[in-house]
């Protein structure tokens, strides 16, 4: 196809989706679903369509991490959230941070984490080492 029937085939989608800044959930879902449909075609996607679907992502991604955001959360939060999604006590954890004392220090956020135990937690949890610093 020639640039100038890609340029002609981009113009008509862009004049029938109006892709624009998104504001609104109501517009975010509209992006959504039209992105949707060009997904759906895969490999079959047109070079026009191929940027339509770029866009698309764009302007999804600008609005999600706009509004989702996801808030930073502390290295004892981390640890509080890794302990109820495997149902773990603070007994159950003593492994890894050598006392109950010092257990219950770090929970209640009057101790650091230390390399150490960083490392432990990462390895025991499968996560990287980075959430908790």
């Amino acid at each position: 196809m020639s640039a100038t029937a890609v340029r002609s085939e981009y113009a008509a989608l862009l004049s029938s989706t109006l892709p624009a800044v998104v504001r609104s959930e109501a517009e975010n879902e509209r992006c959504i679903r039209r992105l949707e449909e060009l997904d759906r075609k895969g490999g079959r996607m047109s070079a026009a369509e191929r940027r339509m679907a770029e866009l698309l992502t764009l302007l999804i991604e600008d609005f999600e991490e706009k509004h989702y955001a996801l808030k930073a959360s502390s290295p004892v939060d981390v640890l509080q959230e890794l302990m109820q999604a495997n149902n773990l006590k603070q007994q159950d954890l003593i492994d890894v941070f050598g006392t109950p004392s010092i257990v219950s220090e770090v929970l209640n956020g009057k101790r650091q984490f230390t390399t150490e135990h960083i490392r432990r937690i990462s390895r025991r949890f499968h996560v990287s080492p980075e959430v908790f610093i």
